[in-house]
């Protein structure tokens, strides 16, 4: 008899991006030991792990919480691995915005040790205030998972994102009246290399819980996930169970889908603007109105974002009404003045010409 439907579901997840870092990953180099990072716990709840070296199986880190998604997804891979020939070991993130924060994070440690990852270890981080509390600790997490993957030597960090996680986003990217590449989601792999992988992205959040309640794993529910004062957890407990009643089920799914459909044209764009820019730029690379009026609107957006950032404006701070802005340079022509963009970009008017300068 074979697994729970829910167990096999994740553990075939698992078993295809493990295919995949097998198959895409690069060989993994000679590297002299790690130390344990400063903002590694001590003691029994973190453990620095041997370097990889020429000829040891690729590691793959699952990033755990230990909630049900990351702890369902910590199981599948400590089961998958060893079958694939692949090294698994285990990151949890202490984000210290919780009382006893230390205790679980070692708590989480013990769990991923029982389930025979090796190396494990537990990161704390400090939280700034930058962009609001959910975007703050989302940087500090992304910061502290890449310095671990580095200090590790690992092939690739799996996440624990489920459809759920991205019907949210998508939500989340209409409300902010975002442009395609927002409501496209989370991307299958993502980061430096593709380093962070998503097996769930098209499993729904019930089918992990359900694949931890039959193998016995606990779980701990973060409190902040059904706290009102996050946009995130208003969307998951308000606003989506409010469109399954008025629409019926499938939204999430349907939503889901949507991020796949944008993410495929929003590649497309992005993929036709990057060709074209070298075409719209003179002999001192500087933009040719003319040329960029004659592209259709969302390339040629594209092409002044890839020009902006180029020019040094931070990918991160750029957003869509700084380019609707400059856009009105090439559309709305009226004698205007220079566009202040971030990181202290000006782009300016001149002769037929868009001139980009920093400073």
């Amino acid at each position: 008899m074979g697994p729970h439907p829910a167990v096999a579901a994740i553990r075939l997840a698992v078993r295809r991006v493990l295919h995949d870092v097998l198959t895409m990953a690069p060989p993994t180099s000679p590297a002299a030991p790690p130390a344990p990072s400063p903002s590694c716990s001590s003691g029994p709840s973190c453990s620095a792990a041997p370097a990889a070296t020429a000829g040891r199986p690729p590691l793959v880190l699952v990033a755990c919480s230990g909630g049900a998604d990351s702890m369902a997804l910590a199981s599948a891979l400590a089961f998958e691995a060893p079958r694939l020939g692949v090294r698994a070991g285990g990151i949890t993130v202490d984000h210290g915005l919780q009382e006893g924060s230390d205790t679980r994070a070692a708590e989480v440690v013990s769990r991923m040790r029982a389930l025979g990852l090796d190396p494990v270890e537990s990161v704390r981080i400090e939280v700034g205030r930058a962009g609001g509390p959910e975007a703050a600790a989302r940087d500090a997490r992304y910061a502290a998972l890449d310095a671990a993957a580095e200090r590790h030597g690992a092939a690739a960090v799996l996440l624990g994102h489920t459809r759920d996680d991205q019907a949210e986003t998508v939500l989340l990217g209409l409300a902010r009246g975002s442009g395609i590449r927002s409501l496209s989601g989370m991307a299958t792999a993502s980061g430096t290399g593709g380093r962070y992988r998503r097996p769930f992205l098209g499993l729904d959040r019930q089918t992990a819980r359900k694949a931890c309640l039959v193998q016995s794993l606990p779980v701990w529910d973060d409190p902040h996930n059904a706290d009102p004062a996050y946009t995130r957890s208003r969307v998951r407990h308000e606003a989506l169970p409010v469109l399954e009643k008025a629409l019926g089920k499938g939204v999430v799914e349907a939503l889901a889908r949507t991020a796949q459909l944008s993410r495929d044209d929003a590649d497309a764009l992005d993929s036709w603007a990057a060709a074209v820019e070298p075409s719209v730029r003179d002999d001192s690379g500087d933009l040719e109105v003319a040329k960029l009026y004659a592209l259709p609107p969302a390339v040629r957006r594209r092409v002044l974002r890839r020009a902006a950032i180029a020019a040094g404006s931070p990918a991160g701070s750029l957003f869509a009404r700084h380019l609707e802005e400059v856009d009105r340079l090439i559309t709305s022509w009226r004698g205007q003045g220079a566009i202040n963009l971030p990181g202290r970009v000006a782009v300016r008017r001149q002769g037929g010409r868009l001139v980009l300068r920093q400073g």
